[in-house]
């Protein structure tokens, strides 16, 4: 078998970011998410609720279908991880996920723009974001094969600039195409691709088959360049991965850095992923945004995270991931506070003329800010974990590393819809996320930035 570079592998290893980067930039944040909300939204006002009850409803069920999934990611992970290190093998597994992407964000494309499938609709969301998640955790895991400690913060930041690039491509795809305005043409003026009717919403509901098909597309250069290492001979069973597993666990006792940073991330990217869940949610429901500058918003957001995540990763081979954390928690915070004090009527208290455009463009800088130090925040927090890894168990330890990014994922989703619903305002609603990063910094204080292997 010829042998393949490292060079070769290392980008392999960028496609995945490239390929499955448009789950969470199309469906997640700035297309299926704000459609699904404002489907849902109407959906309710016409089962006779009044508009914020409604839109409350809303957001309330879609961080139901966070926080379900969330569990199911968080306490999956580790032992699937463990399976996957006792055989040597994770190609298998990252196949089974990738067909669970394609399927789920296919399945989106049967959204019914009346609502009378919204539940279905949501099964098949969680479906492949499921799979979406799965898959990250087994890919991260081979960053250690592929490089030191001293370049994987660089290598990282550039994986995850690649593949916020490739979200950018993809949606500003949709929206030039597909998505079609209250006009029924596109943000271009033309109408919808391929004949796409723009009255039963097909241009947007398009985004589905569109995600699946350009991750089945960009996979190929990842199973082409990215090789496994040996296999064990062995395949292990569930009973083996929960003991390992339960023993990972019961060493953090003697790791404080590692135990410390772990619950430190699993607060934290939290918060974040409640930011991403709930930041084109937040656009149509508050600010009251037509879908398409909310694809606009995320053009600007995810290119600022392209160049934002590559100069991260310059920084955190220069200072060390630690410090670059920090930083990014600091401005995360200070966005949720800015989007919390902010309405269409006045911004931190100081009432706002009628018609004021100055929320939309404080909610653009947010957006850039979000998808800056966001995805330095997920490139660094990566190669953070990494120096506390040991090699020979990646996958394990990865897998420890998604169930604390998953394990209370639950936990932002359910605070905001818990918030939301006290408060009747989905605005307010985005509150707990401060407590989270705030809570998740403070545990940073334990935590050695060289890190510790065990």
């Amino acid at each position: 078998m010829q042998q393949i570079s490292t060079r070769k592998r290392i980008w392999g290893w960028w496609f995945f970011d490239w390929a499955s980067q448009p789950y969470h930039t199309l469906l997640v944040t700035f297309v299926f998410s704000p459609f699904f909300a404002a489907v849902a939204a109407d959906y309710f006002l016409g089962q006779g609720m009044e508009g914020e009850a409604a839109k409350a409803q809303a957001q309330t069920i879609w961080s139901l279908c966070l926080t379900v999934t969330g569990l199911i990611i968080g306490f999956g992970a580790p032992f699937m991880g463990a399976l996957a290190d006792i055989s040597g093998r994770r190609r298998p597994w990252i196949i089974l996920f990738s067909l669970m992407y394609v399927l789920g964000a296919g399945g989106l494309w049967f959204m019914d723009p009346a609502g009378s499938n919204l539940w279905w609709m949501l099964i098949s969301f969680g479906l492949g974001f499921i799979g979406a998640e799965y898959a990250l955790i087994f890919v991260n895991a081979q960053l250690p094969s592929l490089t030191g400690k001293d370049d994987a913060g660089e290598i990282s930041g550039s994986g995850f600039a690649f593949g916020y690039l490739g979200g950018v491509i993809a949606l500003f795809i949709m929206l030039l195409l597909f998505v079609e305005q209250a006009s029924g043409k596109t943000l271009v003026g033309l109408s919808p691709l391929f004949g796409l009717d723009a009255e039963a919403r097909e241009g947007t509901r398009a985004v589905g088959p569109f995600t699946a098909l350009w991750f089945a597309v960009f996979m190929i250069p990842y199973f082409l360049w990215v090789r496994e290492g040996r296999s064990t001979g062995q395949r292990g069973t569930v009973a083996q991965a929960v003991a390992l597993v339960l023993q990972s666990v019961k060493n953090l006792r003697n790791r404080v850095s590692l135990a410390s940073y772990l619950g430190s991330s699993m607060l934290y990217r939290d918060a974040l992923n409640g930011l991403y869940g709930f930041g084109g949610v937040y656009a149509k429901l508050v600010l009251g945004w037509e879908i398409t500058l909310i694809g606009i918003f995320g053009i600007v957001a995810a290119l600022a995270a392209t160049l934002f995540c590559w100069l991260g990763g310059k920084a955190d081979r220069r200072h060390g991931p630690k410090p670059v954390i920090i930083i990014s928690i600091l401005v995360l915070s200070f966005v949720c506070l800015t989007i919390v004090s902010m309405t269409r009527e006045h911004i931190y208290g100081i009432p706002l003329s009628a018609g004021s455009t100055l929320p939309d463009a404080v909610f653009f800088g947010c957006g850039v800010l979000i998808g800056g130090f966001g995805g330095i925040l997920q490139s660094t927090s990566r190669t953070l974990m990494v120096r506390h890894t040991d090699p020979a168990k990646a996958t394990e330890s990865f897998g420890l590393y998604g169930l604390s990014g998953r394990a209370t994922a639950f936990l932002a989703p359910m605070l905001i819809g818990v918030a939301t619903t006290v408060t009747g305002s989905a605005r307010l609603g985005i509150t707990p996320v401060i407590g989270l990063f705030l809570i998740g910094l403070v545990l940073l204080f334990w935590v050695q930035g060289e890190g510790d292997q065990g």
